[in-house]
């Protein structure tokens, strides 16, 4: 399995050079393009869980002390496995959905849309499983039972958001500002002041020296990042790709590497600030990161609801607003206990990702003929 996994990235990384290379002017424009801050709220909050919340402050124990992270510190380790390098597993597919399925459209081939589509559910179950599994460490008397009830209510705000595209942007800006003002909320509980931040971004920048190490899987916590990455590329670049507004190749690659990881890193800045000192988070910002913690699960439930319904054709002018709602709403949660209950796991669903990024690629090549005989026709049209 690691064989595949590192193979995979290693393909990644050289389709992403390619792509600069061969395509680096090219401008590229989605279905509904948007400003460029409402494009970046709608990636950072669409691209990330509520694993960004949740885990960080209970990883940095375990990077400080395994042999394995030794080769840098926690922060730099925690960065790592969320920030920069690793975007790139969004830019190939959010690339591939702008400018090549429109020409070939190889993602309504019924093999290919069924694996897709199951990849989609099942990942947008694992975001809300992964809140299931959470949840007491932010409510230390909550119950079993209220657990369960607690998801239920989140996944029902999340269906029945998905039942307008406008919710969309509400989601995503509200979800980035509240983002922000964690980040500063924390930082001021810490009390870790600029030189306390100054000091923990400088170590951060440590990844940047490793950044190598980082390319291929150097545990098993670090390949399940890997893999959790690819499950979530496939239907992120289907989703952002719709929002991209008239950015060149080289532009998105930009954006996509440098935009996010700046309050990823200001975030676990903060946090590690908060580690550092000993600090537990307790009362109001306790509650509050909680808070930020539903939003992010919301936005990402809703825009992966989104997009399979569309694609299947489950939509609510086909099934009507209440058959809808409660349709995804038994599906997803269905799935969430599945992760609960059964062996199922986020790596069986990334190396399905390899193997469709595998089948799509034979596909292309197969196709390339078409494609070019259908940018050349674009090209001699323009210029009549």
């Amino acid at each position: 399995m690691e064989l595949i996994l590192s193979s995979a990235v290693i393909l990644l990384l050289v389709g992403s050079l390619l792509l600069v290379i061969r395509c680096g002017s090219l401008v590229l424009s989605g279905e509904m393009p948007t400003r460029f801050f409402a494009f970046f709220a709608i990636l950072f909050t669409s691209g990330l869980d509520v694993g960004l919340i949740i885990f960080p402050l209970g990883e940095f124990p375990v990077y400080a002390t395994e042999a394995v992270y030794g080769f840098t510190n926690p922060l730099a380790i925690e960065f790592g496995f969320w920030g920069f390098l690793i975007w790139l597993f969004y830019f190939v597919t959010t690339f591939y959905f702008c400018l090549v399925e429109p020409r070939l459209k190889l993602f309504e081939i019924p093999l290919v849309k069924w694996i897709n589509n199951a990849i989609v559910i099942t990942t947008c179950a694992f975001t809300g499983y992964l809140f299931l599994t959470y949840l007491p460490d932010y409510l230390s008397d909550v119950t079993t039972f209220q657990q369960y009830v607690i998801v239920g209510l989140v996944l029902m705000a999340a269906v029945v958001s998905s039942t307008d595209i406008r919710f969309v942007k509400v989601l995503s800006l509200s979800s980035t500002w509240l983002f922000f003002a964690l980040i500063i909320l924390v930082w001021q509980f810490g009390g870790i002041g600029f030189r306390g931040l100054t000091d923990n971004l400088v170590e951060l920048s440590q990844y940047f020296s490793n950044i190598h190490r980082f390319v291929l899987p150097f545990s098993d916590y670090h390949a399940f990042y890997l893999f959790w990455w690819f499950a979530w590329s496939i239907m992120i670049g289907q989703f952002v790709a719709r929002f991209v507004g008239g950015m060149r190749t080289w532009q998105l690659l930009l954006a996509l590497l440098c935009i996010p990881s700046i309050p990823i890193a200001l975030w676990f800045s903060v946090l590690f600030g908060i580690y550092e000192k000993g600090i537990k988070i307790t009362g109001p910002l306790n509650g509050f990161m909680l808070l930020v913690g539903v939003v992010f699960v919301v936005n990402s439930l809703d825009s992966l609801t989104r997009l399979y319904s569309v694609n299947l054709n489950w939509t609510v002018d086909e099934m009507g607003l209440h058959k809808y709602v409660a349709f995804h709403w038994i599906l997803l949660f269905t799935l969430i206990m599945a992760y609960r209950l059964t062996p199922l796991q986020i790596e069986w669903i990334g190396l399905v990702v390899i193997g469709l990024y595998l089948l799509i690629t034979g596909l292309i090549i197969r196709y390339h003929r078409e494609l070019v005989t259908h940018d050349s026709y674009q090209s001699k049209a323009k210029t009549t």
